[in-house]
């Protein structure tokens, strides 16, 4: 909770820091990462190059302080989600003192003159309520996961490497020291470390695309061709054109909030987009291991059938349910049986009562998806989703 000092400057100064949030992220992301580039390995080359990720922390800290201070509700998933992600990325809690330098110092820089030391004091006051707060939840989550939190990577040896899809590959990860894979729960990823030809170092997540079976973990990773301006993607191309069966890669545990939940009792309806089918792939795997007579619907979409990665997968493991249904959209002409031409209708997604929906794929394919899940009746608190990359932010809203 805010100080009574600092919940009347906090609500005054919002809009105003609301209003230059976009300024505010440029010169924090470009001053720290300028005066301490080994940072740059922590973030997607993609994203710095397209502007994305700058609005990720500031955007986060704004919504934080209109919580404080009673102008806007703070979703509990946004900042789990948030404290998985750092986690994923080996994030330490002496971090947050760097992080909070540049970040208070941009909004100076940004607001000028206008920032006195009794705003600087209030916003200093936000920075680190949500820090403590972030700090707090990711120890919990790295001590549920069996990381100290000063050694979360692994080794691995790329045992297998398959091509699912077109521009998809899957990689087959065993331990390289022989010891059983750590237990992980369907719809979690990892991250994975990847040491590039010109010396840089990138890290990505990649969902686990099957159920844990205690000796092998699986990624499958689409090819990221650049369109629009945007580049290729760096760490896709290296795992294509040159990550080779019984080279070894640095793995992370795993993380991330989009499980699968309850006992069974409901039906359960999986939606995907293209590569977001990774983690519905391993939620539906252990659905079948274990609550084969669990009522189960899967939609697909994607360009053509040719791109549609894990299907003759997911055709398996429906075939071990007892009700069993999957439906794919295809945006080019296909005659294969039961798909359907163009985008998806979500008004056509088959909608059983009582539906537990899990959704990933593109934020514009899943905004369209839940709002009409929404026109249908069915409540939030059913629908899970996961959102990769810098697009997560585009769902948090920036108080103006």
């Amino acid at each position: 909770m805010l100080s009574a000092k600092s919940a009347p400057i906090v609500a005054a100064t919002l809009p105003v820091v609301g209003a230059h949030i976009d300024q505010i992220s440029g010169v924090f992301y470009d001053t720290m990462l300028g005066e301490n580039p080994e940072l740059l390995n922590l973030f997607s080359r993609s994203a710095q190059a397209t502007g994305e990720q700058k609005s990720a922390l500031a955007g986060a800290v704004a919504l934080f302080a209109a919580h404080l201070v009673g102008e806007a509700p703070l979703p509990e998933h946004v900042v789990d989600r948030i404290a998985q992600r750092h986690c994923a990325l080996g994030i330490r809690p002496e971090q947050y003192a760097m992080v909070g330098k540049y970040l208070l110092g941009a909004v100076g820089t940004v607001l000028g003159d206008a920032v006195t030391p009794e705003i600087a004091a209030a916003w200093d006051e936000v920075y680190w309520l949500f820090a403590v707060r972030l700090i707090g939840l990711e120890s919990r989550i790295y001590a549920s996961a069996g990381v100290d939190g000063e050694h979360p990577w692994r080794t691995y040896t790329v045992d297998n490497k398959v091509t699912e899809a077109d521009d998809t590959v899957s990689l087959l990860l065993t331990p390289a020291d022989g010891s059983p894979v750590p237990h992980y729960r369907p719809g979690q990823y990892v991250t994975v470390v990847a040491d590039l030809p010109d010396g840089s170092r990138q890290l990505r997540q990649y969902s686990l695309s099957q159920a844990p079976n205690g000796s092998t973990l699986r990624i499958t990773v689409r090819r990221v061709r650049g369109t629009g301006g945007r580049p290729d993607g760096v760490v896709s191309g290296w795992i294509h054109d040159t990550v080779r069966v019984g080279d070894r890669l640095t793995v992370s545990q795993a993380y991330g909030d989009l499980t699968l939940t309850g006992a069974g009792e409901h039906p359960l309806l999986l939606i995907s987009a293209g590569v977001g089918i990774t983690p519905i792939a391993a939620i539906l795997d252990e659905v079948a291991r274990t609550q084969p007579g669990r009522q189960v619907t899967v939609v697909h979409a994607d360009r053509s059938p040719e791109r549609h990665p894990l299907r003759a997968e997911v055709a398996t493991a429906g075939a071990r349910l007892r009700a069993f249904e999957h439906l794919s959209w295809y945006e080019q002409p296909t005659d294969l049986p039961g798909a359907a031409v163009g985008r998806i209708d979500p008004d056509a997604i088959p909608l059983h009562p009582g539906a537990e929906v899990y959704l990933c794929g593109p934020v514009p394919f899943m905004q369209a998806v839940r709002s009409a899940l929404h026109r249908r009746g069915l409540p939030e608190e059913r629908i899970r989703y996961e959102v990769f990359g810098s697009e997560q932010w585009r769902t948090i809203p920036v108080p103006a």
